[in-house]
C-alpha cells in the first residue's frame, strides 16, 4: 500500500467507536429504535466511506470529457 493511500484511509479508532457503539447500542433494552437506526446510519456511511478508499476508479468518470463519450 502506498503511502498517498495509506493516508486516505479510516482511522481506525474512529472505526472501533463507531463498531463499539454499534454492539452496545443493539444490546441495550432502553435504546430507541431511533438511537438504533442513527447508528446503524453512521457504521454504513463508514463502510461508504471504506469503500470509496479502496476503490481507486470510484469518481473517475467525473474527469471524463463527456463529448468524447459521444465518439
Amino acid at each position: 500500500m502506498s503511502k498517498k493511500k495509506a493516508d486516505k484511509g479510516i482511522n481506525p479508532e474512529l472505526e472501533k467507536a463507531i463498531s463499539e457503539l454499534l454492539k452496545s447500542t443493539m444490546i441495550d433494552p432502553t435504546a430507541s429504535l431511533t438511537d438504533k437506526t442513527k447508528i446503524i446510519d453512521r457504521a454504513l456511511k463508514l463502510e461508504a466511506l471504506k469503500a470509496k478508499f479502496s476503490d481507486d476508479e470510484w469518481g473517475a468518470g467525473f474527469l471524463m470529457d463527456e463529448d468524447e463519450d459521444d465518439k
